[in-house]
């Protein structure tokens, strides 16, 4: 039976290769990349893969259905760029491989996280088993535009190996996948019809902290335990306030109050302004120059008077 790996990526450059790496038994690996900046598709060329190139995003269900499209094998794994199959997994495929009849069209693999140096047992992140292994023909993936699943109609079989999972880099890089994911729930959520309350985005914030802090055991993954709970809990957040303000139809730029709003001064004409100063008597522009002016002016009177009296005292004589 051949088996064909499906991977799609963007911007996957440090974990290409080490996944593909990881499936060197099968015998085709396709990647389709949806516009990488960095060198994901040089690398995953490199490493053995067919690589196509998807011209726009429909979302994460939509964009592995195209990847199956791809695949050749009668088999089909599907992975993420950011998983690896383990030595106990790959030896498990590659014996049901060498069957000619198997148990199961289709089998659900347990998935183990890492977050923030520790390998997460609980926290609801382990066993986390996910249907990933299936015949083609048998199974697609689900329209979703996050967290897909394969729809299969059936009940499928388990395999005892570990596909290993590093979802995060950094606190940074969960933040920011985090807020992406929530972006397209959010969009999802409207498009269903949803609706939610401000209260009702505390309760799910909260709900999701204890969910996975003490029902989930996440005590036990120690602090990271901790953390991943607080970040569960904003990732509700960011996806349930941006379903509000999407039902809202928020402006964000709001007009000024109106009793709050600076005083509109009349417009002058510069032009006219001029004409009107032109036909004014200057005047001294200080104090001290208006003074100047003022003796000025007496002076000539004195010496006007002084020289009547002159006039009228020599027509006496």
């Amino acid at each position: 039976m051949k088996l064909s790996v499906i991977i799609i990526t963007k911007n996957e450059a440090a974990h290409i290769q080490d996944c593909i790496q990881s499936v060197a038994f099968a015998d085709e690996v396709v990647v389709l990349d949806s516009g990488s900046t960095d060198e994901t598709c040089a690398l995953a060329q490199a490493a053995g893969a067919r690589v196509y190139q998807s011209p726009d995003w429909p979302g994460f269900g939509p964009q592995k259905n195209r990847a199956l499209d791809h695949a050749r094998g009668e088999w089909v794994l599907s992975l993420d760029a950011d998983e690896r199959v383990s030595r106990r997994l790959a030896d498990e495929i590659k014996g049901l491989m060498a069957k000619s009849q198997q148990p199961h069209e289709a089998y659900a693999i347990s998935r183990l996280s890492a977050y923030g140096g520790r390998w997460m047992r609980h926290s609801g992140w382990h066993p986390d088993y996910l249907l990933r292994l299936f015949k083609r023909g048998k199974a697609r993936f689900s329209n979703d535009l996050v967290h897909e699943r394969v729809v299969y109609r059936g009940q499928p079989g388990r395999l005892q190996g570990l596909i290993y999972h590093y979802p995060y880099e950094s606190p940074q890089a969960h933040i920011e996948k985090m807020n992406r994911y929530a972006e397209a729930a959010a969009q999802g959520l409207q498009s269903r019809g949803k609706t939610i309350s401000v209260l009702g985005i505390a309760g799910k914030m909260w709900w999701t902290f204890f969910r996975v802090y003490v029902l989930r055991r996440g005590f036990l993954d120690g602090p990271q335990g901790f953390l991943l709970a607080m970040m569960a809990a904003s990732g509700n957040m960011f996806r349930y306030s941006k379903l509000w303000f999407l039902n809202q139809q928020i402006d964000w730029q709001p007009p000024i109050p109106q009793n709050d709003r600076p005083i509109e001064l009349p417009v002058i004409d510069p032009s006219s302004a001029q004409g009107e100063q032109s036909d004014k008597p200057a005047k001294p522009k200080t104090t001290e120059g208006y003074e100047k002016h003022e003796k000025s002016e007496e002076c000539a009177e004195s010496q006007k008077s002084q020289k009547l009296e002159e006039k009228k005292h020599i027509n006496s004589e």
